[in-house]
């Protein structure tokens, strides 16, 4: 059985790689499901798929420093903004598709934790149109 370990994701949000402070980044999709039940059905519900919608969730190290994650992601509040996520930082291809699309940037927790815990800041972001899984 295949196996994967996760050792050098690659996360490029509004075009800039973050990956050196990326701890996780995990792109989830999912469609809605819609009740067609009818009479016809024989008592057993009949659904199709509706509406889809995608999310980013993302956890940094932070870095409050001029020109690091906290500068970075700060100005991108409220803006919809491109994204890339891959498994690992070498070439997109069949064994390391990119999924992209947009996500909007509605939050950023500059300060989170408690004494003595590392820096480090937790968002989702719900995408804006398609995702798009691509191996080339």
């Amino acid at each position: 059985m295949p196996k994967m370990v996760l050792l050098a994701q690659f996360l490029s949000l509004n075009g800039t790689d973050l990956s050196e402070y990326t701890r996780k980044a995990e792109v989830s999709v999912e469609v809605e499901d819609k009740d067609v039940t009818t009479y016809a059905s024989l008592g057993w519900k009949e659904v199709i798929g509706g509406l889809k919608s995608g999310e980013l969730g993302l956890e940094f190290l932070q870095d409050v420093a001029a020109t690091e994650i906290d500068s970075i992601m700060w100005p991108l509040l409220g803006t919809v903004v491109p994204f890339v996520v891959r498994a690992d930082q070498s070439a997109v291809g069949a064994s390391n598709p990119s999924y992209s699309g947009s996500v909007l940037i509605n939050a950023w927790n500059p300060i989170e934790g408690s004494v003595g815990d590392e820096a480090s800041v937790s968002v989702s972001y719900p995408t804006s149109g398609a995702v798009v899984r691509a191996t080339a």
